[in-house]
């Protein structure tokens, strides 16, 4: 889709009043006590649905949490904190710990969460780049640690069913996106860009960790009484897998929303005048979450439609003179980086 397609798109079509009720599944939101991440909790809480806040902090969760129950006082859905602070890898694992002592399943992950040109040099805890340690590296871990458990609820089902999917919130990367996404050195390691070209790198490594994701899902099988082992691996890789967890990216659109507190007055004037609300960003969510007919690998623009991301993006996906892909390296240097935590 073109540039002028994604920032001026059709009204959605794909909406909560397209879902009849969502009272059996569970939704975790990282981000979500504000903005595109708020407003996609209080579509899914109004259709029943048992909703993870994601948020830095207890305090942040609860008083999101308050807000959309008074909202919309008729649900019958559930609201719940998930508290870590994407900044630092040590918290995750206890988030998702406390949440798999609460649940036996989860439906859908939306990696809401974002930052967006801190102050320049600002490092996570760990000492990462914090755009790419928030952007990339905490969705990594999460992933890691709670695939498991919606590739168990995906293999309950006796049909192909594309329910359980890890939604990736990537951006518009047809503008201001260096060559090939993400710029690595000759050891594998993700260069240090200033300004906006460094946040732009880290949303397109978040698109290149869902190929990959999507893609090592896709050559994966399932063992069951139907068949021998290669016969299901065979008939799964022709088929895209049906029985995995679906990896979906997108472009939210262009919004007014916490994401910009860094930027300059002057661009955030221009925003506000001209950008959309949160609630528009969380339809493109909604139907990369829940709207049939998306696989695995797709990737959804404004305000819920499939896309295309640039060329020099795709072909940073394939391998050159024998060389890696830079999605593979990106996605190997990512696995080294968060190891420890998934162990800890």
């Amino acid at each position: 889709m073109s540039t002028f397609s994604q920032i001026f798109p059709p009204c959605p079509t794909f909406t909560e009043k397209s879902i009849v009720d969502l009272s059996t599944k569970v939704y975790i939101i990282t981000g979500a006590t504000a903005g595109v991440g708020l407003s996609l909790a209080t579509m899914l809480y109004s259709l029943n649905a048992t909703v993870y806040i994601g948020g830095r902090s207890s305090s942040s969760c609860e008083t999101a949490i308050t807000a959309v129950q008074t909202s919309i006082p008729t649900s019958k859905g559930n609201l719940k904190p998930f508290v870590a602070d994407l900044s630092d890898l040590t918290t995750i694992k206890p988030a998702v710990t406390t949440f798999l002592s609460q649940e036996h399943r989860l439906d859908v992950l939306f990696l809401n969460a974002g930052i967006m040109t801190p102050p320049a040099s600002s490092k996570t805890t760990q000492g990462y780049d914090l755009e790419l340690g928030v952007n990339c590296l905490s969705s990594f871990l999460l992933v890691q640690l709670l695939e498991p458990t919606m590739a168990n609820v995906a293999r309950h089902f006796c049909h192909p069913n594309q329910s359980i999917r890890v939604v990736w919130v990537s951006s518009l990367l047809n503008v201001g996106t260096p060559d090939g996404g993400v710029q690595l050195d000759a050891s594998g390691v993700p260069k240090q860009l200033e300004g906006m070209p460094n946040y732009m790198q880290s949303k397109a490594g978040v698109y290149l960790l869902a190929h990959e994701f999507a893609s090592r899902q896709k050559s994966t099988g399932r063992e069951d009484g139907n068949g021998s082992s290669a016969d299901v691996i065979a008939n799964e890789a022709s088929h895209g897998n049906p029985f995995g967890v679906l990896h979906v990216s997108l472009n939210p659109g262009l919004m007014k929303t916490e994401l910009q507190r860094h930027a300059p007055p002057p661009m955030r004037g221009i925003m506000s005048a001209v950008f959309k609300g949160p609630k528009a960003g969380a339809y493109t969510e909604l139907y990369a979450g829940l709207a049939p007919g998306v696989s695995s690998g797709d990737y959804v623009i404004p305000w819920g439609r499939k896309g295309e991301v640039p060329p020099h993006v795709v072909r940073s996906m394939k391998g050159v003179d024998g060389q890696a892909s830079v999605s593979k390296r990106f996605y190997e240097w990512c696995e080294q980086q968060v190891q420890p935590f998934v162990d800890a």
